[in-house]
């Protein structure tokens, strides 16, 4: 099996308010039902692999959860249809596996595809592979790209040949998440612009993004930085120091030494807090990409953050600063937002979809004409 980058990735970003409630069981139930018939229709059409590619968009996502009948605008869309599509998506029917999710459970993607593998004919390679891109993405999204959010939310959706991630983080100073798409049909490299078709409404002005192209050379640099070792870089942070940079980054210490003074939007890393055994182990590895560098457990935000301005201020090596983002709607939302539920018409929805994949294993057009309606549903809401 081929989970590696292959040809154009289609991944993206989309920020949204958060909402701290739990959706209600009954809406939850109807979401479940709804579900399926459109699942089926998907996986009659386009296959498992076809699955993957739709939930990856995150224009197409967002209007699944508003088509089920969560908040358009709301952050619990993402944790509420991962929620529901674990319920509905299973290996025997649908040829994928869905591992990970909120909390907790986003940390178990390897155990959970353990426990589903064998139904994939899944290696215990497969899977350890699958977890390495898991975490590298993870650790991608949430360290190589610092944009305020922290991720408490992982995704990971497998079948035979391909994956695709959705997670999500939380910037509680703002009182927003933003979700991140990610896909591996036609993915060509973790480091360069791996993010399309972003969406957000909310772009900060200022995101450390070292998996820009324009952060090839600071990259570059970063490694060669961190091969001299922990105590060469203790000085050069120390110079960063003595030069008074002030305007971007002060590691002036208060008197509970644990706090440094702030600039908006960056929290630039404290020296003493900053795991410097890592360092010690990409010396030992002889690490010499930066895909392999996020990959080194312990070695989180604050070093990258640090390699990224000693590359800047002391050779001359700048990063990308810009945010890599740049937005969706359908029966209604359980907070009366864009109106209240319909819960007949979800029903009747669902008795209509199952009805149109019935005749649609007559013939094809069929099948197409029930997707249509789909589309044409999710847009006729966009009206009221």
């Amino acid at each position: 099996m081929d989970f590696g980058c292959n040809s154009m990735s289609k991944v993206g970003i989309a920020t949204l308010p958060l909402h701290s409630y739990k959706a209600p069981g009954w809406l939850l139930k109807r979401m479940v039902i709804l579900g399926k018939p459109i699942l089926k229709i998907l996986y009659d059409m386009e296959g498992p692999d076809g699955i993957i590619r739709r939930l990856s968009d995150t224009y197409w996502f967002q209007g699944l959860a508003c088509i089920l009948g969560f908040d358009w605008h709301s952050s619990g869309c993402t944790t509420v249809l991962g929620g529901v599509l674990k319920q509905i998506i299973n290996p025997q029917d649908h040829g994928l596996i869905i591992a990970g999710g909120k909390g907790k459970n986003s940390t178990k993607v390897r155990e959970h595809l353990q426990d589903k593998g064998k139904v994939l004919d899944y290696s215990v390679d497969d899977i350890e592979e699958l977890s390495e891109t898991s975490r590298l993405v993870a650790k991608i999204d949430n360290a190589a790209v610092q944009d305020g959010f922290n991720l408490y939310h992982h995704l990971m959706i497998v079948s035979e040949n391909n994956w695709g991630i959705i997670q999500q983080g939380l910037d509680g100073n703002i009182k927003k998440a933003r979700r991140y798409h990610w896909l591996s049909e036609g993915l060509t490299s973790y480091l360069d612009n791996p993010h399309k078709n972003i969406s957000s409404e909310v772009v900060k002005d200022k995101a450390l993004n070292m998996v820009s192209s324009e952060s090839r050379k600071c990259r570059k640099t970063s490694l060669e930085v961190i091969q001299e070792g922990s105590n060469r870089i203790k000085r050069y942070l120390s110079k960063l120091k003595d030069k008074n940079q002030t305007t971007l980054v002060d590691f002036i210490k208060t008197e509970d030494r644990m706090k440094v003074r702030q600039i908006p939007n960056l929290n630039m890393p404290i020296p003493f807090t900053l795991k410097w055994e890592s360092v010690d182990m990409v010396n030992k590895l002889g690490v010499n990409d930066y895909t392999e560098l996020l990959k080194i457990k312990g070695l989180g935000p604050g070093m990258i953050r640090a390699l990224a301005l000693i590359s800047e201020f002391i050779w001359g090596e700048a990063p990308s600063w810009k945010d890599p983002a740049k937005y969706s709607y359908a029966v209604g939302g359980k907070d009366g937002i864009p109106y209240p539920v319909n819960l007949k018409r979800m029903i009747g929805c669902a008795e209509i979809l199952e009805q149109a994949i019935d005749q649609a294993r007559l013939n094809n057009t069929e099948k197409l004409d029930a997707i249509k309606r789909i589309y044409e549903f999710k847009s006729r809401q966009k009206i009221f």
